[in-house]
């Protein structure tokens, strides 16, 4: 009865082994699937940075025209260097919030009727909240044809993190190019928008404040934290083997323990 009992023990212990085995194996799958995947989440996360730096840098090209605008996209289009011409449609123009090194202010986006005959909405710079009405801006409005160089930059679509964009009210929180433009009666618009560099000299309404809108602080910036979060997985995975291998170093010498009391049994 008592061999019977102790038998029964012995295979609920090494059904529980077995099970400890299987649950630590998936752990450590686990975890060095998910750091390997954060390795691949680096190596594309450097490349992105590298093409957008070569991007921002390279001359400016012309900005996709209307047959083009199907195509336009964030992998190969984002940050691109362009350049365009037109006619600034400047009683048409949104303010949407902002927060840039220069303070918390607007984005003044004005459309361009392009000579081809389409829009594209020109960020044309930040204003702090004194200057958010035109006459109060100290740098003169661009008048007649213009050719206008910057980043080309994606929609912005709904709104800001926790605050939608309200057209009703004139409230607007993102760069969401087709609600603006339906909001602005606009038609035949890019469905991006761009952000415009500032000229090599940029007027100066005085010693010490910029001339409004202020251009060329469009933020570039990737987090690439990948290398910390896959040194991460890696670690927990190292622990799991660790962790196995103590138990397995425990159960060894337990058994290592039982073994004379048992052949002592035996004679």
């Amino acid at each position: 009865m008592a061999q019977r009992a102790a038998r029964q023990r012995s295979d609920t212990s090494r059904v529980a082994r077995v099970a400890l085995a299987v649950c630590a194996a998936l752990a450590f799958a686990g975890f060095f699937a998910l750091g390997t995947w954060q390795v691949e989440r680096r190596a594309w996360k450097l490349d992105l940075i590298a093409r957008v730096d070569q991007r921002v840098h390279a001359p400016a090209a012309t900005a996709p025209g209307r047959t083009e605008w199907p195509t336009v996209n964030a992998a190969n289009d984002e940050y691109r260097h362009v350049r365009l011409a037109g006619t600034f449609l400047h009683d048409k123009e949104t303010l949407v919030q902002a927060s840039t090194k220069l303070g918390a202010g607007f984005w003044v986006l004005t459309p361009l009727r392009t000579t081809e005959g389409t829009v594209v909405l020109v960020n044309r710079g930040f204003v702090p909240p004194e200057a958010r009405e035109r006459p109060a801006r100290t740098a003169p409005e661009p008048q007649g044809e213009t050719t206008v160089a910057g980043l080309l930059r994606l929609t912005e679509p709904k709104g800001g993190f926790l605050r939608k964009n309200d057209p009703a009210s004139n409230r607007w929180f993102s760069r969401d190019v087709q609600a603006i433009a339906a909001a602005r009666g606009l038609n035949d618009v890019a469905p991006y928008f761009v952000d415009a560099e500032a000229p090599p000299a940029q007027a100066m309404a005085n010693a010490d404040t910029p001339a409004w809108p202020a251009a060329g602080l469009t933020v570039i910036a990737f987090p690439n934290s990948h290398l910390v979060y896959a040194l991460t997985w890696y670690g927990l995975a190292l622990m799991v083997l660790i962790a196995a291998w103590f138990v397995r170093r425990s159960e060894n010498a337990a058994h290592a323990d039982t073994r004379p009391a048992e052949d002592a049994r035996r004679d």
